[in-house]
């Protein structure tokens, strides 16, 4: 059995080119740009404890794990299992919230 690959060609896409100046690389505005649609779970970590298993098991209900986070420490927001972000955990209503307060880098809005 012969297998053909398939050809390909470039396509031009003239609606996207700047016909000004050709030799600038073509940018999505923002409006348009689709990663701005991109949906992606973030988590805010608040601290974690090492127990056995044996410990675990014998949980009850109404029991207090003490974690290793100071109340007033930041909070780790995680994007991926990666700290993206640091922040104070905060009230809003009757949910949790996080003020961000350290940005590896500036964002734009």
């Amino acid at each position: 059995m012969t297998h053909t690959l398939p050809s390909a060609h470039v396509i031009a896409l003239s609606e996207l080119h700047d016909s000004a100046r050709p030799d600038l690389p073509v940018l999505v505005p923002d409006a348009i740009n689709p990663l701005h649609d991109i949906k992606a779970r973030l988590q805010v970590c608040v601290g974690d404890v090492v127990i056995t298993v044996g410990e675990l098991m014998s949980l009850r209900e109404q029991q207090v794990i003490t974690l290793n986070q100071k109340v007033n420490a930041p909070v780790d927001v995680l994007l991926e299992g990666k700290v993206v972000a640091r922040g104070q955990l905060v009230a809003v209503d009757d949910r949790f919230a996080v003020r961000v307060t350290q940005l590896p880098v500036p964002l734009k809005p």
